[in-house]
């Protein structure tokens, strides 16, 4: 009981006030703020006038070539007419190239792609430049194989000399090495004599 009496000793009226008066605050506020402004959409009318809404219910063409850019300008740089004029005109020349080609070299029957054969390079001329490309080959191969045996000996030749000039470096390292050993074992024999001595 002395706890609870304690703890409203301890409570201050002006805090109970302020919390009352916020709390009465917020209440108010919520109370007499206006109904719905988060809860309704914007109507059309509210919208300019000239603003175009989107409608899922119609069909929108979007293929069609807007004309015009930004600042009502057009799209296209006004140098390049003539270059576009002129691709273009290559271009349907070579489609009507590729559609004559296959109008006029298709193969509807066996006839017809007898007479294609026929009308080609005679057999002679064939084989003859078959002959040539085998032997062209032939050649091709002979030639690589001879530079390939070649870069191999030389690669060899090249290995045995680095190998040799390894090996009198080797030889005069380890001369050296053992005439150094045999100096400092006489040096550490000596300097023990004399610890001896002393």
């Amino acid at each position: 009981m002395e706890r609870v009496i304690s703890w409203f000793k301890n409570v201050r009226p002006l805090k109970i006030f302020t919390v009352f008066l916020a709390g009465m605050f917020l209440f108010l506020a919520q109370a007499c703020n206006r109904p719905g402004v988060a809860a309704q959409p914007s109507q059309p009318a509210s919208q300019p006038p000239n603003v175009e809404r989107y409608d899922p219910t119609k069909s929108y063409d979007i293929n069609t070539r807007y004309e015009g850019g930004m600042n009502n300008f057009s799209d296209v740089d006004p140098r390049s007419k003539a270059t576009e004029k002129a691709a273009r005109a290559r271009a349907e020349a070579l489609r009507d190239n590729a559609q004559r080609n296959v109008e006029e070299k298709g193969i509807d029957s066996t006839e017809q792609y007898i007479r294609n054969y026929r009308g080609g390079t005679p057999l002679g001329e064939r084989v003859k430049r078959l002959g040539e490309d085998v032997s062209s080959s032939a050649e091709e191969v002979r030639q690589g194989v001879t530079k390939g045996t070649q870069r191999g000996l030389e690669n060899l030749q090249e290995n045995t000399q680095n190998a040799a000039k390894d090996l009198t470096r080797n030889v005069q390292r380890a001369s050296e090495d053992a005439s150094k050993n045999i100096q400092r074992s006489a040096e550490d024999a000596a300097s023990a004599v004399r610890r001896t001595v002393q």
